[in-house]
This record gives structure tokens, C-alpha cells and sequence, in this order.
């Protein structure tokens, strides 16, 4: 017996604290009245996302070779596999992180005019830049979500005192900025974020939650048993699907609280940060993947690093700073360090976009109706250089892009004029963002 009843996009499963959304099934859809009939692609929200990396890379080995054929760079050989669905824009600017009469600075510039595209203002007190285009388009589709934004990163913020020539490290550890003078605060612990994503913010319940040790999952069985009498089979697989990967992502979660609390049984430890680089990154990842997956949120942000940030890779042989090696001078053993950290980083978008593209929707996958921009605020850190940045951007958008291809602009072009277009893109056009001169039509297929 095949069961299509008609249920509400927004439906959640709740218990004992917990609000927890669901991927988007057969049913959710108005066609659902048929038993035929499949939702389409066109009735699927765009989900955009934003990932910054730190401190600029090695130019020739990143870019990708000239010509429209994507034909991608020595350090994005992890992002082969889905080559098909990228897209490289070469010649993009970011004026306002120059050093002009400010002076030094440059990498507090390169985090806060990432996604603002407007001008810091070089104080350690008063802060002010523009708001980011993320925050932009929460305010116009937020409204539709249980979260209007999320956003998130492995190292904490510091949001007092200088941190780069006389910039407040505001400046730094953001790349969201809900307003001119705030920033949206990033989430660094997975449990958080996951309380975040599913948790109704009632403490009490939570602690009774976490005392029973009690998954996500056990507490929404009632209503999920009820859920199930009314879904056919595709759906019932989804759910399947969905619920695996959560319980999967808790497990893991729980496993690096475990670690983080070897040693010190008897202290009432926080729920901490992974230590190990790649399994907090990826952590990070799937989370993203619940919560669009889930429809929780539309929109999102994570740092790799913070601006400047000086972070030592030793589990691919480099032991030296991020940020310290960058100033390579072109020192032959410097230069080959650094490009292996760009390699290293683009292995955990790969990851990423590898997740995204394993949960099947409607007319293809969530990475084909996503919009991921992948970036730093830096293209050579060495002479810290503000154009021809590194982006890729990956995702169909619903269609929207036309993938597997390089964008060269030929002159320097804004980078808010690529904003501009990802906001029409999402639903959440606006007349200008940062030092915006147009939008960027190269990069729509309409």
C-alpha cells in the first residue's frame, strides 16, 4: 500500500526539548495528491553557503588554466571528481581590504571585506564595516526557516582588542556582519551547533536529555512513528537516510567529547572542540548538510581559520604557521608548505561538497540546488594583493549556473558584484552591497 498524504513543508518532530525539521519529501509537495507524481526541482529552495580560508595561496598552482574550459589548478586536484559542478571566476577584487591611508592591516581587511565589500573602519573600539551578503539574504528568506542564518567556524572569536595593526579583532574572527557594527557570532563547538540546529532552548529539558543519554533521535520517535503511516515508500527511504546520517553525526560528536574528556574524569568538563583539525572541519560540514538538508536554515557561513590565522598542519608535514610560512619570499620549501596547506583545505571542501552531493532531491542533489562560495579575502598573501582572488563556486543554484566552466572578467571587477548576483540567485535581490558597480551576468544562465 502506497500512503501520499499530504503533509506540511514545515512539519517537526518534537520531544522532551527537541525540535528536529526534515529533508523535503513526495509529500510535502502539493502533487503529493497523486500517487504519480514527483516534486520539481523548481518548488526546491536555493540553499547558498560561504567558506572562507585565511592568508591568501600560491597563485599559479591554484588558478585554474586560462580559457572557458574548467581546467582546474595543482591544488584543487580534490575537487576533480566534481568538476562538472564548479565554476571559477578569475579577476574578482576586493578594493576596500587595501591598505589605501589605513596602512597595515591587510589580513583584518581580507576577513571583513570578504563578505561585505565595504570599507573597515580602523579602530580596536568603535567598529563599523557593512553588512555581509549572507546577513542580507537572512533577512529577506530567514523568515522561512527555523533559523534565519547559522554560522560557524573551528577557531573562537575575539571580538575585543587589536589584533592586526590596530584593528579591532572583530575584524579577524568574523566574516558574517549582521549590521555595520555587529557581527554575527560563530559557533566552534559541534554539540552547540547541533543544540543549535534541534534544540528548542528550553535548558531544563536539555539537561534532562543529556542525562538520561537519550539521542535526538529516541526523543522524537513517537512522532515519527506517526510520520511514518503517512509516507510511501521514496519517503519512507529518505527518512531512513536522514535519520542514519543524524544518528551517525551524534555518535561522532559524542566520540570527540569522549576524547576531549579523557584524563580528567572527575572535573565537570564544557562540551569542547575537537582537536584534530580535519575531524572538527568536517564535523562542521555535515552539520551545514543537516541543516539544509533539513531546511532548518537557507543560509550559512564557516571559517576555516580566522584571518591571519597561524594554525600549523602537521599531519601533511607542516609544522610551521599558516600565516608565517604565507610570508614565504618565495623560499622554495616555504612556497611548497603553503601549497600543500591550499591542497589540504580544498580537500575539506571537497568533503563537503562530496556530503552535499550525496543527498538526493527532487531533479538532482543538494549540492544542484545549492550555491557554495569558496574563497579568501587574499590572492598572493605573500604582498597581500586584494584582486584576482581565488573563488569557485560550486552548485547548480536550481539551475541557475551554468557549471564546469571559468569566468575570466579580463579587468578588475568587484567582488560585491558577485554578491549582487548571488542574491538575486536566492531570492533576495537588493540595490547595492559594499563598492558594488553592477551585477555579475557571466554568472547566471538567464
Amino acid at each position: 500500500m502506497v500512503h501520499n498524504q499530504q503533509i506540511n513543508r514545515r512539519i517537526m518532530l518534537r520531544g522532551l526539548g527537541v525540535a528536529m525539521g526534515l529533508p523535503l519529501l513526495e509529500a510535502m509537495t502539493p502533487m503529493a495528491r497523486s500517487v504519480m507524481a514527483a516534486p520539481s526541482s523548481k518548488t526546491l529552495p536555493t540553499r547558498m553557503a560561504c567558506v572562507f580560508f585565511p592568508n591568501g595561496v600560491i597563485v599559479p598552482k591554484w588558478q585554474p588554466a586560462k580559457g572557458p574550459e574548467l581546467v582546474l589548478g595543482e591544488s584543487l586536484q580534490a575537487l576533480q571528481p566534481l568538476k562538472h559542478k564548479l565554476t571559477m571566476v578569475s579577476g574578482l577584487a576586493l578594493d576596500n581590504g587595501r591598505a589605501k591611508k589605513d596602512g597595515a592591516g591587510d589580513h583584518a581587511r581580507a576577513g571583513s571585506t570578504f563578505l561585505t565589500a565595504a570599507r573597515p573602519v580602523k579602530t580596536s573600539t568603535d567598529i563599523k564595516v557593512g553588512v555581509s551578503v549572507d546577513q542580507l539574504a537572512a533577512q529577506q528568506i530567514g523568515q522561512e526557516t527555523r533559523l534565519a542564518s547559522i554560522e560557524l567556524g573551528v577557531l573562537g572569536s575575539r571580538n575585543a582588542g587589536s589584533c592586526d595593526s590596530g584593528y579591532s579583532c572583530a575584524y579577524s574572527s568574523n566574516v558574517s556582519w549582521r549590521s555595520e557594527h555587529q557581527p554575527s557570532a560563530k559557533e566552534t563547538v559541534p554539540r552547540l551547533a547541533f543544540e543549535r540546529l534541534f534544540g528548542t532552548g528550553d535548558n531544563a529539558a536539555t539537561r534532562e536529555r543529556d542525562f538520561y543519554r537519550k539521542s535526538i533521535l529516541d526523543v522524537v520517535a513517537q512522532d515519527a512513528r506517526k510520520l511514518d503511516k503517512k509516507l510511501g515508500t521514496t519517503d519512507r527511504r529518505k527518512i531512513d537516510e536522514y535519520f542514519t546520517g543524524v544518528r551517525e553525526l551524534e555518535r561522532r560528536i559524542e566520540m570527540t567529547e569522549a576524547e576531549d574528556r579523557k584524563g580528567v574524569p572527575e572535573l565537570e568538563l564544557p562540551h569542547g572542540r575537537p582537536k584534530q583539525f580535519v575531524e572538527h572541519a568536517d564535523l562542521m560540514s555535515d552539520l551545514m548538510v543537516v541543516a539544509f538538508q533539513t531546511d532548518a536554515t537557507r543560509v550559512a557561513t564557516f571559517m576555516l581559520d580566522n584571518a591571519g590565522g597561524n594554525r600549523s598542519y602537521p599531519d601533511i608535514g607542516v609544522n610551521d604557521g599558516h600565516h608565517q610560512i604565507s610570508h614565504h619570499s618565495n623560499h622554495e620549501g616555504k612556497v611548497a608548505n603553503l601549497q600543500k596547506i591550499d591542497a589540504h583545505l580544498a580537500e575539506r571542501l571537497a568533503y563537503f561538497l562530496q556530503k552535499l552531493d550525496s543527498v538526493q532531491e527532487a531533479g538532482g542533489t543538494l549540492l544542484d540546488h545549492s550555491m557554495v562560495l569558496y574563497g579568501s579575502g587574499l590572492s598572493d598573501g605573500n604582498r597581500h594583493r586584494h584582486e584576482d582572488l581565488p573563488i569557485v563556486i560550486a552548485g547548480g543554484a536550481r539551475g541557475r549556473i551554468k557549471t564546469n566552466r571559468h569566468i575570466e572578467l579580463g579587468e578588475e571587477t568587484p567582488m560585491a558584484n558577485l554578491f549582487m548576483s548571488m542574491l538575486d540567485i536566492v531570492g533576495a535581490p537588493v540595490e547595492s552591497i559594499g563598492d558594488s558597480t553592477g551585477r555579475l551576468d557571466q554568472l547566471t544562465t538567464s
